[in-house]
């Protein structure tokens, strides 16, 4: 149970910014998260929850909904629609990924939302667009990338795609798959052997003798020569040109050189070397990692350890926001704000329109 979120910091850049985020899944929940780490007002409007939904899964940390208030509203009951035009009017964006037609049905689409406001930002996200053959098929991040092209970029030789979590269509978004997408289409070497998709020996992850791993980043001449000298191998011209005929090999001896020893062993023999070599971290790493220390990188938000909000404003540090909200945790408290009587409020309450957790 959490109280109800305010704005965190007047300093923020989107402080007095009213948010509605129609809940669903992946970069609607990111979105709104983003919103109210940069200090807006998040109304997330939560559908009820399947009965069937376990206690376990109830009480599950909920990092994306970090900041915001919850309004428990049914859209598909009768008069649903007009409570959640009502908050319309009073909000500056409103965001929603439903199928393409979904919010024209419930009657909450850009016409009668911005009938109510015209001065609404109606924000849609969807995997495959507003129109076309696959506007309403079903699907998710691993879908989307998929027919995107950038997912059978990533992968090593020899071996199928690779599913990178669900980083590059939720998260990343249309920017990331367009900057993949430049590096895969200008190559024509198959998956795995070019410069950013493992091909390379300077753009690798290593394991070590301890069986934790490396990740070797040094794209640039001088950053490569920083690494030789550090492997002793600065002497030799097939390492110092590194030839794209000769990564192979070079793949196979760095594999074997970095082997010989614990990752600790080499991040000492690395220490102030600008040679782009860094620890591969594991989550229970994170928490006492010197770096993500010093900058308070992670903050606790309902007992989970989680990235703090980003981008910073000013030289303060982190702040943890408030926690998620439980579903329809805040509706009493939206529907008054509307101004909403409270004999009112019991209607909707009574008739399930409007809910609580």
């Amino acid at each position: 149970m959490t109280t109800s979120p305010t704005a965190w910091s007047p300093a923020k850049p989107l402080s007095g910014v009213r948010v509605l985020e129609l809940a669903a899944l992946g970069p609607v929940s990111f979105t709104g998260m983003m919103l109210a780490d940069l200090g807006a007002s998040v109304v997330r409007v939560d559908r009820p929850e399947p009965a069937a939904v376990s206690e376990e899964a109830r009480a599950r940390a909920d990092p994306l909904g970090r900041g915001k208030s919850s309004l428990g509203l049914d859209l598909r009951a009768e008069g649903a629609a007009d409570v959640l035009l009502d908050a319309v009017a009073e909000a500056d964006i409103l965001v929603e990924g439903a199928r393409p037609g979904v919010a024209e049905r419930l009657g909450v689409g850009p016409g009668p939302c911005l009938a109510r406001n015209p001065a609404l930002v109606y924000v849609r996200l969807t995997g495959y667009g507003q129109q076309g053959p696959l506007a309403q098929e079903v699907g998710h991040d691993i879908n989307f990338i998929a027919v995107s092209g950038v997912l059978d970029a990533i992968g090593r030789a020899g071996q199928p795609p690779t599913p990178p979590l669900n980083l590059v269509g939720d998260y990343g978004g249309g920017a990331m798959l367009a900057n993949a997408a430049s590096y895969a289409f200008a190559t024509s070497g198959p998956r795995g052997t070019n410069l950013l998709d493992s091909g390379a020996p300077f753009y690798e992850v290593y394991e070590c003798a301890d069986g934790r791993h490396l990740a070797v980043g040094a794209i640039l001449d001088k950053f490569w020569l920083a690494l030789l000298t550090v492997l002793g191998q600065s002497d030799s011209t097939m390492w110092r040109e590194r030839r794209e005929a000769d990564w192979p090999q070079l793949k196979a001896e760095l594999a074997t050189i970095f082997s010989s020893r614990t990752r600790a062993e080499w991040l000492e023999e690395f220490a102030g070397v600008p040679a782009c070599v860094s620890p591969v971290l594991s989550r229970d790493e994170l928490g006492t990692y010197p770096h993500h220390v010093a900058r308070n990188a992670l903050v606790n938000v309902d007992g989970a350890e989680v990235p703090a909000p980003a981008p910073r404003f000013g030289a303060g540090p982190a702040t943890a926001p408030e926690g998620a909200p439980n579903r329809g945790e805040h509706t009493v408290e939206v529907l008054r704000k509307l101004g909403y009587s409270r004999s009112r409020i019991d209607e909707l309450l009574a008739a399930r329109t409007a809910y609580r957790a």
